[in-house]
């Protein structure tokens, strides 16, 4: 296993609650490394973060890392079976905190 993809990996299943649904997959083209990362559905919103933060965190140590190896390192993040934008192709209706609370 490449550095960049081991540092994916170890990275992502310090921050999941099932660290054993964690895959990684690398491609090389003409653009550079091309990291593809699947995790069990309960854990998306932890990879992805408030406003996309902990995403963008991890594609700037993967270019960090890949610059090491004097390598344009990308990542891709797939959504799982069955997740919000699987079955519309867009994202799911915000609920308001008064909506959330009359549910509980």
């Amino acid at each position: 296993m490449e550095p960049d993809q081991a540092f994916l990996e170890y990275a992502v299943k310090a921050l999941v609650d099932h660290p054993e649904s964690v895959e990684t997959t690398r491609a090389i083209d003409q653009m550079g490394v091309l990291l593809t990362l699947s995790v069990h559905p309960d854990d998306m919103g932890k990879i992805i973060g408030k406003s996309g933060k902990t995403a963008e965190a991890l594609r700037i140590l993967l270019r960090v890392v890949g610059m090491k190896g004097n390598a344009r390192v990308n990542l891709k993040i797939n959504e799982p079976v069955g997740g919000a934008h699987a079955l519309t192709g867009q994202a799911p209706e915000m609920k308001t905190v008064d909506e959330v609370v009359d549910t509980l």
